[in-house]
């Protein structure tokens, strides 16, 4: 009997009873309920977070800005409601305790009294976090604890991006006011640097004009010094001045006087003699008198009458004259007192000028250092203004010159600086086809371990027909291959055609899961042959160990260190990773390789089966008819 003879003598076992054949059709469609259903439940489950109920509750208070009071909390939740990212319900605090206690709402979201204070703390001296408290409850989903931690993640970004593009506008305006101060205060400095410039040369001028004064004052109060000690004894001299003139005005006053008497007595005797002259010319007359005689008489008369009216004149003109002089000397007499009177409060005053000269002297010496040190001192203010000018000139130039605009700009490239920018080398597209390699091929596993419930690993009437151990084997093998190829055919369809999953080369990946079936085929015989119904349990047990370690869900890297060793060792990871190339338009190479691997597994299983089968064949004993316990 030949090998395929075999096959169709094992089909016919499998289709001979109404019963056989229910069992064999629920058998092959274990692995299509477990793929397809699971994929199909599990197909984009992201896309569908809107349908996540979930709580909000707004507690926030606000801050006072300005005569109003800004509630970030309710822009936040707005923000969210409108995004709906999930399905929102804001609530109170009591409703979503006991939503989320009763399973209505997956998780919470609280923004507490404090959330805009806590924002704007960064303004105070007392900065702070704002807090957004997720509340989740694992008896609900577990799932849904990891879906709220990373809503609130995203909450935070959105606020912190929120927060950020303030910040920096704030930042970037107050630097632009910044700027502009500078600016007028460059100008000032600039202003200040010409003027401290014009004080310095002021200050040289001032400089020269006290050491000018200086030395004049030095000159003026030498003089004074000299002046005062030659009038220290004017006041003594012009007493004695004084006195002396007094006693000459009173002698001149005498003098006056006799000259006065003497011009009275001339004055006195002229008139006497006029008078006499006429009496003695009359009594001539009357004495008959010689008229010669009287004429000589006469003459005679007239001589002394001018003599002495001559000298009347000329005691008349000194009396004038020593009247004269009595009164200029009186004069003298009282200017020299008035001298002596006030000659000691001049020699006071020229003493004070000596020393006031003195003072200013020393004065002035002290504003010709100062005024040197004046000038020094414009100086160095003078290049310290000129330091401070270009500084702040070199400060304009460093802050950007930007408007409103550029700098709302500006604010909103500094809240969210970096893009990220995906490039894949290859896509699954959703969830549900980042799952379907690997729950593929634990269905082609589960599919071949439900068949040998069924199936017989090497019947008597293949030891009895075939006479060699190989084509005994190749013939116990076949049956499970060629049906788990169908059921691979059914649920690639199921995956490819109903749930709408891409396959970027769909015979190479069909190719794959049914050469990943055929191997799983030959490792479940090798297993029975050797060792009967504990070989169909550890096949259980070998399946609960590729779960694990074949990498469907998170890496393969993250398991443990042994798990991750058998990684490299175990079929079904071979057939993930083939599967996911192909699926995914990966690296064919790499397809390719994982398929080798799958072939090499599938001849080493097929010749420990074929050896198991060649010892069943030397030698039989009463152990092998005993009844299996699984079937």
């Amino acid at each position: 009997m030949k090998i395929p003879q075999m096959i169709r003598a094992e089909f016919a076992r499998l289709w001979a009873t109404k019963m056989a054949r229910l069992a064999f059709v629920a058998l092959m469609c274990v692995p299509l309920l477990y793929g397809g259903l699971y994929l199909w439940a599990n197909q984009d489950p992201y896309a569908k977070l809107d349908q996540v109920p979930v709580a909000l509750v707004v507690a926030d208070a606000g801050v006072e800005q300005g005569d109003d009071v800004r509630v970030i909390g309710d822009e936040v939740a707005d923000n969210l409601v409108e995004d709906g990212s999930f399905d929102w319900h804001r609530v109170s605090a009591a409703d979503a305790e006991r939503g989320i206690k009763n399973g209505v709402y997956d998780f919470t979201v609280t923004l507490p009294k404090d959330f805009s204070e806590a924002l704007q703390s960064s303004q105070t001296d007392d900065p702070h976090r704002a807090d957004v408290v997720l509340t989740t409850n694992d008896a609900t989903s577990y799932l849904a604890t990891t879906i709220g931690e990373q809503a609130v993640q995203r909450i935070q970004k959105q606020i912190v991006q929120s927060v950020n593009k303030e910040a920096a506008k704030s930042l970037l305006d107050g630097i632009a006011e910044i700027r502009g101060s500078l600016v007028e205060a460059r100008d000032g400095a600039s202003e200040l640097t010409d003027g401290a410039a014009t004080a310095r040369d002021g200050a040289g001028k001032l400089h020269d004009g006290t050491k000018t004064a200086k030395d004049g004052s030095g000159e003026l109060s030498a003089g004074l010094a000299q002046l005062r000690d030659a009038t220290a004894t004017l006041p003594e001299s012009t007493e004695t001045l004084a006195g002396g003139a007094a006693q000459v005005a009173a002698g001149n006053a005498t003098v006056a006087q006799y000259g006065r008497d003497a011009a009275g007595l001339s004055q006195q005797a002229v008139d006497a003699l006029a008078a006499d002259r006429a009496q003695i010319l009359q009594d001539l007359q009357n004495a008959n008198v010689d008229p010669a005689v009287i004429d000589r008489v006469t003459a005679a008369m007239d001589r002394v009458g001018g003599d002495l009216t001559d000298a009347n004149t000329r005691v008349q003109g000194a009396s004038d004259q020593l009247d004269t002089l009595a009164s200029g000397a009186q004069q003298v007499a009282d200017g020299s007192r008035q001298l002596a009177d006030a000659t000691p409060q001049l020699a006071n005053g020229i003493a004070t000028a000596a020393d006031g000269s003195a003072a200013l002297d020393d004065g002035l010496a002290q504003l010709v250092t100062g005024s040197g040190e004046l000038e020094t001192g414009l100086g160095t203010l003078t290049d310290g203004a000129a330091q401070l000018r270009d500084g702040l000139a070199d400060g304009v130039k460093k802050l950007p010159n930007s408007s409103a605009d550029l700098r709302a700009d500006q604010a909103k490239n500094i809240s969210k600086p970096v893009d990220v920018q995906t490039s894949r080398v290859t896509s699954a597209g959703s969830y549900g086809a980042g799952l379907a390699p690997f729950f593929m091929s634990l269905a082609a596993w589960i599919g071949i371990y439900a068949l040998f419930l069924i199936l017989k690993p090497v019947s008597r009437r293949a030891v009895t027909a075939l006479h060699t151990p190989l084509r005994v084997t190749l013939a116990g093998w076949a049956t499970p291959a060629l049906l788990g190829a169908a059921q691979m055919l059914a649920l690639f369809a199921i995956v490819a055609f109903a749930l709408r999953f891409d396959f970027a080369h769909p015979l190479a990946a069909y190719g794959t899961i049914a050469l990943a079936s055929a191997t799983f085929a030959a490792i479940i015989l090798a297993l029975n042959v050797w060792l009967g119904s504990v070989g169909q349990f550890l096949g259980l047990v070998l399946m609960v160990v590729q779960l694990v370690t074949a990498g469907g869900t998170f890496p393969w890297q993250t398991l443990p260190s042994p798990l991750a060793t058998l990684h490299h060792f175990l079929p079904m990871s071979f057939a993930v990773d083939g599967l996911r190339q192909l699926m995914y338009g990966g690296d064919l190479s790499d397809a390719a390789s994982q398929a080798l691997k799958l072939v090499l597994v599938l001849i080493i299983a097929v010749l420990v089966a074929a050896l198991g089968v060649a010892k069943t064949m030397r030698s039989r004993t009463l152990k092998d008819l005993q009844p299996s316990l699984i079937g």
